[in-house]
């Protein structure tokens, strides 16, 4: 049996069928990565020509005649003139939409599935269903999935495989304009591979569903997974780090190697978990959306001192009376608060 190699996939080119003849037969698989191919018979491509085909398309067989990768393949005779049939080429699983990263890495995917305790008959909202890499985890572990992909082409493929995992309702469609609300049951909890591009949009419309929502887990950039754990007194801390520790607590719980996905990105990700609810159900904020405001107003720019990007909300004695009243220095910058801190300078600041 021999094992050839994919040397390069034509990436505007969704679907193919058709039959390909190999006419060269390999020593060895560190050959096949040079081997010319052939066509007997041109590959019917639904886009594109099949001399464009037949230049940029090659076969991909394991020691067992199984495919590898995206392509399905099946050896029909012995090496030397070698037919196999090609049933489909899906060039939306091998390439990078969207800024997404698919995690190919069996040992990891199951690694994120233990620590998220799953509990069978729960509902999970996944974001970036992609492929179904965590879907089928987590419907076979017993969890109602209602799976979100922007993809159409991903989201149809999925919605045909995942029929036989269990409970998986596949939704098509962009999480930054579908009603959450509708889709998210009270107690949901949220898995999602984001794009890194925006990680804090989705965020922000996860958190206008936190009363409903008992956990937030997904994987990111380790980088913004750092800001969003930083404490108060570091300069990591951010207004993305007061956001999160408002709604939720969280936890950098793995660092995910770039070798664990498909495309591999540049940087180094991390799942980060994010139990509801955070200081949120301690400091009793009256109107939400206001104090958010003045959160990100302290924040505006954070080589100013808060007094001074907060000239802009109060006069310089208002502010004054309200730091000198909590014990904070004129000095102290955004990010040495605590979220207890600009709770109360925010009362004080609003009745003064």
């Amino acid at each position: 049996m021999v094992r050839l190699g994919i040397v390069m996939v034509c990436v505007l080119v969704p679907r193919y069928f058709g039959k390909s003849t190999t006419t060269w037969c390999p020593a060895s698989t560190s050959a096949a990565l040079s081997a010319p191919t052939t066509s007997a018979r041109p590959p019917v491509f639904e886009y594109g020509t099949p001399s464009e085909a037949t230049k940029r398309i090659f076969i991909a067989l394991a020691p067992d005649g199984e495919a590898t990768g995206a392509v399905q393949v099946r050896q029909e005779e012995p090496c030397g003139s070698s037919t196999v049939k090609i049933a489909k080429l899906d060039a939306a699983m091998t390439r990078q939409k969207l800024g997404q990263h698919f995690l190919s890495d069996l040992n990891w995917r199951k690694r994120i599935l233990q620590t998220l305790n799953v509990a069978r008959g729960e509902t999970w909202l996944e974001i970036g269903a992609g492929h179904g890499e965590m879907t089928e985890l987590l419907a076979r572990a017993g969890a109602r999935v209602v799976a979100i992909e922007t993809d159409s082409q991903l989201a149809e493929g999925l919605a045909k495989h995942s029929a036989s995992w269990g409970d998986v309702r596949v939704v098509p469609g962009d999480v930054l304009q579908l009603d959450l609300r509708a889709l998210a049951r009270d107690g949901v909890r949220v898995y999602g591979n984001l794009p890194y591009y925006i990680t804090s949009p989705i965020l922000r419309r996860l958190f206008a569903l936190a009363d409903r929502i008992k956990s937030i887990d997904i994987v990111i950039q380790l980088e913004v997974a750092a800001r969003i754990a930083a404490p108060p007194g570091g300069r990591e801390h951010g207004y993305l780090s007061a956001l999160c520790q408002f709604y939720s607590k969280p936890e950098i719980v793995l660092r995910i190697p770039a070798g664990a996905f498909r495309p591999p990105p540049e940087v180094t990700s991390a799942l980060v978990n994010m139990t509801m609810p955070g200081e949120r159900a301690t400091l009793e904020i009256k109107d939400e959306p206001r104090f958010l405001e003045f959160l990100q107003t302290c924040f505006g720019q954070k080589r100013k001192t808060l007094r001074n990007n907060l000239r802009g909300l109060a006069s310089g004695p208002r502010i004054e009376a309200a730091l000198q009243k909590y014990q904070i220095t004129p000095k102290a910058r955004a990010e040495e608060l605590t979220l207890q801190q600009f709770a109360e300078v925010y009362e004080a600041i609003q009745v003064a």
